[in-house]
């Protein structure tokens, strides 16, 4: 689906793995698409929901804000993600893998489309003063998603950018855990939780 936003959201692949899911759904009407739309850009900002669209699948996330505030809303830019994946966390991140939301960014044209994109960073841990990156992946990862209406028809894509495992410049343990969580993301488990995900974003209900 065409969509000059895609292009600006989505940053060149320079180095190792890259990913890409989508998934659509085409609707009866404009209205019911509207619909289905909000409520998929609505799912993508709360992250702790996304654990519930992807049944068999562990890895959860959680919201951290800047300033340490409730976390019980939605997500936006300068949120930070606490993301657990079954078995041991980077010490570096204090069990958790790290990613900074950089955009957020929406397009409307009123009647025809909308869209919104969202940019997420490997980072280091916000509650730390250490600068290593708590992530399997080094801070040139990216994951952008994107949701887009065209009239009847919403697509949920995801891109995973420049995925290069994050072994320089920190612990011995954490280095070689990354070293084997970026494998199996190589080998393909991660493309498992993201189809799942794109795909749950469109249900109409949870558990659907």
């Amino acid at each position: 689906m065409d969509n000059p936003q895609k292009a600006e959201a989505i940053p060149e692949n320079k180095t190792g793995k890259f990913v890409d899911e989508s998934h659509f759904v085409t609707e009866h009407s404009t209205e019911e698409a509207i619909v289905t739309y909000n409520r998929a850009c609505a799912r993508l900002l709360n992250p702790p929901l996304w654990q519930q669209l992807t049944p068999g699948i562990t890895t959860s996330f959680k919201i951290s804000t800047p300033d340490n505030s409730d976390p019980r809303r939605l997500l936006l830019v300068n949120d930070y993600l606490m993301i657990d994946i079954p078995g041991p966390g980077p010490a570096a991140g204090n069990g958790y893998d790290w990613v900074k939301v950089e955009t957020i960014e929406e397009n409307s044209v009123p009647g025809v489309d909308d869209s919104m994109a969202m940019r997420l960073r490997a980072c280091s841990n916000p509650n730390t003063e250490d600068e290593a990156i708590a992530h399997f992946f080094d801070a040139e990862a990216t994951s952008t998603f994107i949701i887009q209406r065209k009239e009847n028809t919403v697509t949920v894509s995801y891109h995973g950018r420049n995925e290069v495992p994050n072994t320089s410049n920190v612990a011995l343990a954490d280095k070689l855990r990354n070293t084997m969580v970026a494998l199996g993301a190589k080998a393909g488990f991660s493309e498992l939780f993201w189809k799942a995900l794109v795909k749950g974003l469109l249900q109409k209900e949870i558990g659907a």
